[in-house]
């Protein structure tokens, strides 16, 4: 039988921003897997979307989430600044997987 969870969309706090993210925790998840998308994809996309259920399908929780907020991804698109901003992006992972750790916990892994 296929362990079925609902998605739930979140809002993750990150330093000076509210990131928008889509939770998921089957039933006795044994671990999460934290889904981050920069410019060029979204936690929305078929694809991302698609692999998400097929770890959930194997027992673990998963968090898609948009490394840039929407507004963010407007002006990135015209300059590219964040996109390219390492450091930028690491602090966002890192405040991320703090929010997860204490929202879902067990072993995680990530896909980006």
């Amino acid at each position: 039988m296929i362990n079925r969870a609902r998605v739930e969309t979140v809002d993750i706090p990150v330093h000076a921003a509210t990131l928008r993210g889509d939770l998921s925790v089957p039933a006795g998840a044994r671990g999460l897997v934290i889904f981050a998308h920069g410019s060029g994809s979204s936690r929305g996309s078929p694809r991302n979307r698609y692999v998400a259920r097929v770890v959930r399908e194997k027992g673990a929780a998963t968090l898609l989430f948009d490394l840039l907020t929407s507004s963010e991804e407007v002006t990135d698109a015209v300059d590219a600044h964040l996109r390219f901003d390492i450091p930028f992006l690491a602090r966002r992972l890192r405040e991320v997987t703090v929010w997860a750790r204490a929202e879902v916990g067990g072993p995680l892994g990530y896909f980006g």
